[in-house]
Protein backbone atom coordinates (compact mmCIF):
# COMPACT_ATOMS: atom_id res chain seq x y z
CA UNK A 1 0.00 0.00 0.00
CA UNK A 2 2.83 2.19 0.53
CA UNK A 3 4.03 1.97 -2.81
CA UNK A 4 0.58 1.89 -5.05
CA UNK A 5 -1.03 5.10 -2.64
CA UNK A 6 1.81 7.27 -4.13
CA UNK A 7 1.33 5.97 -7.02
CA UNK A 8 -2.46 6.22 -7.55
CA UNK A 9 -1.75 9.87 -5.85
CA UNK A 10 0.47 10.34 -8.76
CA UNK A 11 -1.67 9.38 -11.63
CA UNK A 12 -4.74 11.01 -10.03
CA UNK A 13 -2.73 14.23 -10.56
CA UNK A 14 -1.65 13.65 -13.64
CA UNK A 15 -5.32 12.61 -15.20
CA UNK A 16 -6.34 16.14 -13.13
CA UNK A 17 -3.49 17.82 -15.15
CA UNK A 18 -3.74 16.99 -18.23
CA UNK A 19 -7.62 17.24 -18.40
CA UNK A 20 -7.02 20.94 -16.95
CA UNK A 21 -4.53 21.42 -20.28
CA UNK A 22 -7.06 20.34 -22.74
CA UNK A 23 -9.95 22.06 -21.46
CA UNK A 24 -7.90 25.20 -21.44
CA UNK A 25 -6.97 24.19 -25.13
CA UNK A 26 -10.26 23.33 -25.96
CA UNK A 27 -11.17 27.08 -24.64
CA UNK A 28 -9.04 28.86 -26.38
CA UNK A 29 -9.51 26.96 -30.24
CA UNK A 30 -13.27 27.91 -29.38
CA UNK A 31 -12.65 31.46 -28.62
CA UNK A 32 -10.71 31.71 -31.89
CA UNK A 33 -13.73 30.21 -34.00
CA UNK A 34 -15.85 31.95 -32.14
CA UNK A 35 -13.32 34.99 -32.95
CA UNK A 36 -13.53 33.86 -36.74
CA UNK A 37 -17.45 33.75 -37.13
CA UNK A 38 -17.51 36.86 -35.55
CA UNK A 39 -15.65 38.33 -38.37
CA UNK A 40 -17.09 36.89 -40.90
CA UNK A 41 -20.80 37.95 -39.45
CA UNK A 42 -19.26 41.62 -39.24
CA UNK A 43 -17.74 41.38 -42.43
CA UNK A 44 -21.25 40.75 -44.10
CA UNK A 45 -24.34 42.67 -44.35
CA UNK A 46 -27.74 43.19 -46.53
CA UNK A 47 -29.24 45.90 -48.79
CA UNK A 48 -33.21 45.76 -50.11
CA UNK A 49 -34.13 47.44 -52.98
CA UNK A 50 -37.45 47.39 -55.74
CA UNK A 51 -36.37 48.79 -58.91
CA UNK A 52 -38.94 47.18 -60.93
CA UNK A 53 -39.24 43.63 -61.99
CA UNK A 54 -36.95 41.46 -59.51
CA UNK A 55 -35.86 39.00 -62.06
CA UNK A 56 -33.81 42.23 -63.69
CA UNK A 57 -32.93 42.70 -60.51
CA UNK A 58 -31.45 39.37 -59.23
CA UNK A 59 -29.91 38.74 -62.67
CA UNK A 60 -27.38 42.32 -62.52
CA UNK A 61 -26.43 41.91 -58.94
CA UNK A 62 -25.75 38.03 -59.31
CA UNK A 63 -23.18 38.95 -61.38
CA UNK A 64 -21.09 41.06 -59.36
CA UNK A 65 -17.90 40.71 -57.09
CA UNK A 66 -18.67 40.51 -53.07
CA UNK A 67 -22.55 39.31 -53.52
CA UNK A 68 -22.95 35.99 -51.46
CA UNK A 69 -26.41 35.60 -52.56
CA UNK A 70 -29.61 37.67 -53.74
CA UNK A 71 -32.88 36.19 -53.12
CA UNK A 72 -36.03 37.54 -55.47
CA UNK A 73 -39.35 38.36 -53.38
CA UNK A 74 -41.69 40.94 -51.87
CA UNK A 75 -41.50 43.91 -49.12
CA UNK A 76 -43.30 47.12 -48.10
CA UNK A 77 -47.34 45.52 -48.16
CA UNK A 78 -49.56 44.86 -45.31
CA UNK A 79 -50.58 41.67 -46.36
CA UNK A 80 -49.00 38.48 -44.60
CA UNK A 81 -46.96 35.68 -46.49
CA UNK A 82 -48.39 37.16 -50.07
CA UNK A 83 -48.40 35.04 -52.89
CA UNK A 84 -47.27 36.44 -56.77
CA UNK A 85 -50.26 36.88 -58.17
CA UNK A 86 -51.60 38.56 -55.24
CA UNK A 87 -48.77 41.31 -55.20
CA UNK A 88 -49.44 41.49 -58.82
CA UNK A 89 -52.68 42.65 -58.13
CA UNK A 90 -51.27 45.55 -56.88
CA UNK A 91 -53.38 45.08 -53.48
CA UNK A 92 -51.27 43.83 -51.30
CA UNK A 93 -48.86 46.96 -50.82
CA UNK A 94 -45.97 44.92 -51.41
CA UNK A 95 -43.13 45.75 -53.85
CA UNK A 96 -40.52 43.10 -55.90
CA UNK A 97 -37.80 43.27 -54.55
CA UNK A 98 -34.18 41.72 -54.81
CA UNK A 99 -32.63 40.46 -50.74
CA UNK A 100 -28.50 40.86 -51.52
CA UNK A 101 -26.15 39.46 -48.92
CA UNK A 102 -22.95 41.10 -49.46
CA UNK A 103 -19.30 40.56 -48.26
CA UNK A 104 -18.74 44.77 -47.28
CA UNK A 105 -14.35 43.65 -47.82
CA UNK A 106 -15.44 43.47 -51.40
CA UNK A 107 -18.22 45.80 -51.86
CA UNK A 108 -19.21 49.01 -50.30
CA UNK A 109 -23.35 49.90 -50.05
CA UNK A 110 -22.65 53.46 -51.61
CA UNK A 111 -21.31 50.99 -54.39
CA UNK A 112 -24.91 48.82 -54.09
CA UNK A 113 -26.39 52.51 -54.41
CA UNK A 114 -24.80 53.37 -57.77
CA UNK A 115 -25.96 50.12 -59.75
CA UNK A 116 -29.07 49.82 -58.10
CA UNK A 117 -29.85 54.04 -59.24
CA UNK A 118 -28.33 52.39 -62.57
CA UNK A 119 -30.52 49.17 -63.22
CA UNK A 120 -33.17 51.01 -63.60
CA UNK A 121 -34.87 54.37 -64.05
CA UNK A 122 -35.78 55.89 -61.23
CA UNK A 123 -37.78 58.50 -62.53
CA UNK A 124 -40.94 56.42 -63.19
CA UNK A 125 -43.58 56.57 -60.93
CA UNK A 126 -45.01 53.25 -59.96
CA UNK A 127 -43.30 51.52 -63.09
CA UNK A 128 -40.48 50.26 -65.15
CA UNK A 129 -41.52 50.55 -68.82
CA UNK A 130 -44.80 47.78 -69.48
CA UNK A 131 -44.55 46.99 -66.23
CA UNK A 132 -46.98 49.37 -64.17
CA UNK A 133 -47.94 49.13 -60.91
CA UNK A 134 -46.84 49.81 -57.37
CA UNK A 135 -45.31 46.24 -56.72
CA UNK A 136 -42.89 47.57 -59.90
CA UNK A 137 -42.14 51.06 -57.77
CA UNK A 138 -38.41 52.15 -57.64
CA UNK A 139 -37.90 52.00 -53.68
CA UNK A 140 -34.79 51.54 -50.90
CA UNK A 141 -35.67 49.54 -47.95
CA UNK A 142 -32.70 50.72 -45.75
CA UNK A 143 -31.88 48.04 -42.60
CA UNK A 144 -29.92 50.78 -40.36
CA UNK A 145 -29.41 54.23 -40.09
CA UNK A 146 -26.22 54.22 -41.99
CA UNK A 147 -28.24 52.99 -45.09
CA UNK A 148 -31.01 55.46 -44.62
CA UNK A 149 -28.34 58.17 -44.43
CA UNK A 150 -26.75 57.06 -47.76
CA UNK A 151 -29.89 56.34 -49.28
CA UNK A 152 -31.64 59.85 -48.54
CA UNK A 153 -27.92 61.83 -49.24
CA UNK A 154 -27.40 60.29 -52.82
CA UNK A 155 -31.15 60.70 -53.97
CA UNK A 156 -30.60 64.28 -53.38
CA UNK A 157 -27.68 64.51 -55.05
CA UNK A 158 -28.73 62.92 -57.87
CA UNK A 159 -31.96 65.69 -57.96
CA UNK A 160 -29.44 68.26 -56.80
CA UNK A 161 -27.12 67.71 -60.00
CA UNK A 162 -29.97 67.21 -62.63
CA UNK A 163 -28.96 63.83 -63.16
CA UNK A 164 -32.02 62.71 -64.33
CA UNK A 165 -33.96 64.75 -66.70
CA UNK A 166 -37.05 63.81 -64.30
CA UNK A 167 -36.82 63.93 -60.32
CA UNK A 168 -35.53 60.88 -58.67
CA UNK A 169 -38.75 59.64 -57.12
CA UNK A 170 -37.11 56.34 -55.62
CA UNK A 171 -38.97 55.68 -51.89
CA UNK A 172 -36.67 55.53 -48.92
CA UNK A 173 -38.64 53.30 -46.24
CA UNK A 174 -37.90 51.08 -43.18
CA UNK A 175 -37.16 47.65 -43.87
CA UNK A 176 -39.59 45.55 -41.96
CA UNK A 177 -40.11 42.30 -42.89
CA UNK A 178 -38.88 40.22 -46.32
CA UNK A 179 -41.24 37.28 -47.66
CA UNK A 180 -38.78 35.12 -50.10
CA UNK A 181 -40.57 34.70 -53.54
CA UNK A 182 -41.87 30.85 -54.77
CA UNK A 183 -39.32 28.87 -55.87
CA UNK A 184 -39.46 29.05 -59.15
CA UNK A 185 -38.66 33.07 -59.32
CA UNK A 186 -34.85 31.85 -58.43
CA UNK A 187 -32.47 32.19 -60.66
CA UNK A 188 -35.46 32.75 -63.29
CA UNK A 189 -33.39 34.52 -65.92
CA UNK A 190 -30.23 32.01 -65.87
CA UNK A 191 -32.98 29.16 -66.35
CA UNK A 192 -35.14 30.94 -68.94
CA UNK A 193 -32.93 33.29 -71.07
CA UNK A 194 -35.18 32.35 -74.08
CA UNK A 195 -38.67 33.25 -72.76
CA UNK A 196 -39.74 36.00 -74.68
CA UNK A 197 -39.86 38.77 -71.73
CA UNK A 198 -36.51 37.76 -70.62
CA UNK A 199 -34.94 38.10 -73.93
CA UNK A 200 -36.56 41.35 -74.61
CA UNK A 201 -36.44 42.91 -70.86
CA UNK A 202 -34.52 41.26 -68.57
CA UNK A 203 -31.51 40.33 -71.38
CA UNK A 204 -30.60 43.63 -72.12
CA UNK A 205 -30.99 45.27 -69.05
CA UNK A 206 -28.27 42.81 -67.82
CA UNK A 207 -25.70 43.63 -70.18
CA UNK A 208 -26.27 46.96 -70.20
CA UNK A 209 -25.48 46.77 -66.24
CA UNK A 210 -22.77 44.72 -66.77
CA UNK A 211 -20.92 46.51 -69.61
CA UNK A 212 -21.58 49.78 -67.36
CA UNK A 213 -20.02 47.85 -64.28
CA UNK A 214 -17.63 45.65 -66.02
CA UNK A 215 -14.76 46.07 -63.21
CA UNK A 216 -16.94 45.05 -60.55
CA UNK A 217 -18.26 41.65 -62.31
CA UNK A 218 -17.24 38.56 -60.89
Amino acid sequence: MKVIFPVLLFFGFGCSSQNGQNNTFDTSIKKETQMAEDLVTANIDTATFGAGCFWCVEAAFLSVKGVISVRSGYSGGQVKNPTYKEVCSGLTGHAEVAQIVYDTTVLTYEELLQMFWKVHDPTQLNRQGNDIGTQYRSVIFYHNDQQKDKAVYYKKALNDSAAYSQPVVTEIAPFDVFYPAEDYHTNYYQLHPEEQYCKLVVGPKVEKFKQVFAEKLK
